[in-house]
């Protein structure tokens, strides 16, 4: 593989069995193995707490669906400006909804969306929490709760966010690329 991952010279660690079946799972399921995974590669545990924070917070049990959760990924994203977060999961938002004028609008602006209201609370709190965090108060939980989401689902929706924005930092701090697949992906 000659494709640039990230600015960093982060030699890949001896991988474990398991580690390498992970891998190659991915291979399987995807086609190939997210450049954000290889970023990790150079330290085990590192990419192993990233991965199993990753693989609860979207793909869990939750009262979010996947695809509002890769929605949130995806609005937490744009309002970052994080290359790599909204190619990879604004392909996730195309596969999942089979919509790929959604996943572009989601990518630009979720507002210009036809998104249902239950869908909007959600990302209008995840966007609050992004760009504002500070000024988070009573009345937006209480306006997810009157979009249907439980307090359950208010923990998910912030985790995921928050989740997104650690990683959109990081993604920047190391110019990590996506994998150029992601671009043809439900198309």
């Amino acid at each position: 593989m000659n494709e640039r991952i990230h600015a960093l010279d982060l030699p890949a660690a001896e991988l474990s069995e398991a580690t390498k079946a992970y891998f190659a799972k991915c291979e399987e399921k995807l086609g190939l193995v997210p450049n954000v995974l290889l970023s990790y590669a150079f330290d085990e545990k590192k990419l192993r707490a990233f991965t199993d924070t990753y693989n609860d917070l979207m793909l869990g049990d939750s009262g979010l669906s996947k695809l509002e959760r890769e929605m949130i990924a995806v609005v937490v994203s744009s309002i970052n400006h994080c290359y790599y977060c909204l190619t990879a999961h604004g392909a996730a938002v195309r596969q999942l909804s089979g919509d790929p004028a959604l996943g572009e609008m989601m990518v630009m602006n979720y507002r210009a969306a036809e998104l249902s209201l239950r869908q909007k609370a959600m990302l209008d709190f995840s966007a609050k929490l992004t760009e504002h965090p500070a000024k988070i108060e009573e009345s937006d939980r209480a306006d997810l709760r009157a979009a249907g989401f439980s307090d359950r689902d208010i923990w998910d929706i912030a985790s995921t966010a928050a989740f997104f924005n650690m990683s959109n930092r990081l993604a920047a701090a190391i110019d990590m690329r996506p994998n150029t697949e992601y671009h043809k992906m439900a198309r």
